[in-house]
């Protein structure tokens, strides 16, 4: 006949013999790898999805986040320099087939800043500093074209997708995603959609501008010499920080020349218009001068 025996368990038996700390930092790194999986799914699904996004809905996510860039006050000389700065997008981009609802509007920036961006809604500016280091139209015409390109790919709406779906991924985690603060964060993204390009969108924008330059120039000489000019500030270590994330390398410029190469180039460079002072301006200066 057998027998049984109701033995009792070995003491410990239900508990893990690895220190608690252990357990809770495998536990920990699950957690944050999932996380970071689901947010790159987000981002990826994000930057797909944004540029279906028409440029009519595109300009009013603009309008909503435009005090961050109030309209400056301009003197005459500057209001002649903006529309110039106009006049010269219109011309570069006569060629292209512009989508439908996408309106560009260029702003003149007071200020000694050497740099230029491109934002939502079809807005590039364009600072005074950076104007007074063209050493020709066609450098100038080169730094517009390749904002327009950047609006043209649709990278700001991009950037923007991404940066918001992700972050308020991670405020629902936090448990702070309520009305308030998410109307704050489109308007913190906002501002960041002018610095977060990767390098593959700075590159495609290059190529993109180049294409521009061919057809309205017949050539593209003097498009390289704007590397020169952001390399000197970042030499000088007064590279803007919207600036540090384009790939200000001779690649760059390496690919003007490559693209030189091989397209016909016919044509000289255009020298920069002289802006006249406003009679304003000359009003002022007469009566300063007396």
């Amino acid at each position: 006949m057998t027998s049984y025996e109701n033995r009792s368990a070995p003491e410990g038996i239900n508990y893990s013999q690895d220190h608690p700390l252990k357990d809770f930092g495998l536990l920990l790194l699950a957690a944050l790898g999932g996380l970071l999986a689901l947010l790159l799914v987000l981002s990826a699904l994000a930057g797909a999805m944004a540029p279906l996004i028409p440029f009519s809905v595109e300009r009013q996510l603009a309008e909503s986040i435009s005090s961050q860039f109030p309209a400056a006050s301009l003197s005459g000389t500057q209001q002649q320099k903006q529309e110039y700065l106009r006049n010269l997008t219109r011309e570069l981009v006569a060629q292209e087939n512009l989508p439908e609802g996408l309106e560009l509007t260029v702003h003149y920036m007071p200020g000694a800043i050497v740099n230029a961006f491109a934002t939502l809604g079809g807005h590039v500016y364009i600072y005074e500093g950076l104007l007074a280091e063209m050493p020709s139209e066609n450098a100038l015409a080169m730094v517009l074209a390749h904002e327009v390109a950047h609006i043209l790919h649709r990278d700001p709406i991009t950037a923007l997708g991404r940066g918001v779906t992700v972050s308020l991924a991670l405020a629902s985690v936090a448990g702070v995603a309520n009305s308030s603060a998410v109307e704050w964060l489109l308007q913190q993204m906002g501002l960041v959609t002018v610095m977060s390009f990767t390098r593959d969108q700075e590159r495609a924008a290059d190529a993109r501008a180049l294409e521009i330059l061919q057809a309205h120039y017949g050539h593209v000489m003097g498009a390289e010499s704007i590397f020169a000019v952001f390399m000197a500030q970042e030499h000088d270590g007064e590279l803007p920080e919207m600036l540090r994330t384009h790939p200000l390398s001779a690649k760059r410029v390496q690919a003007v020349e490559d693209y030189a190469e091989q397209h016909e180039q016919q044509g000289i460079l255009t020298p920069l218009p002289e802006f006249e002072a406003a009679a304003e301006e000359r009003s002022t200066t007469t009566g300063e001068q007396q």
